[in-house]
């Protein structure tokens, strides 16, 4: 499913993937909690800060057992790395990030050993 996010980080309005999965338990959350203004508010009701982001992601990898800090850019990160080795286009990619150039989404979405495996060598196919 398409989301439409506006007002994201630097106030840009962006659009991003939801889960089918993630759908139905968002709807069970907002059915318990029934935030007034945010999907996810803070305990006063506001938004919360970035640096609150940061903390329940972290006390949740903890929780989880991860051994190494996760970050919420790396989260963001990964994303696109997935969807690259998805073979998904870089101009695709590049529109979920929401990156106005794409040179920065090549730099920002690395090449895995997992893509690179995949690709054969032109010769291989002339000499079948």
């Amino acid at each position: 499913m398409i989301i439409h996010i506006n007002g994201a980080k630097g106030k840009k309005d962006r659009i991003s993937l939801l889960s089918d999965n993630l759908l139905q338990l968002l709807r069970q959350y907002y059915k318990e909690y029934r935030p007034k203004k945010y999907l996810f508010e803070g305990p006063n009701g506001g938004k919360y800060s970035a640096s609150s982001v940061t903390k329940i992601l972290k006390k949740s990898t903890v929780k989880a057992g991860f051994k190494k800090t996760v970050t919420p850019h790396m989260l963001r990160h990964s994303f696109a790395t997935h969807l690259l080795e998805q073979g998904i286009d870089l101009r695709y990619i590049q529109e979920l990030l929401g990156h106005e150039s794409s040179k920065t989404t090549e730099i920002y979405t690395h090449v895995s050993k997992k893509a690179i495996d995949k690709i054969k060598n032109p010769m291989d196919e002339f000499f079948e």
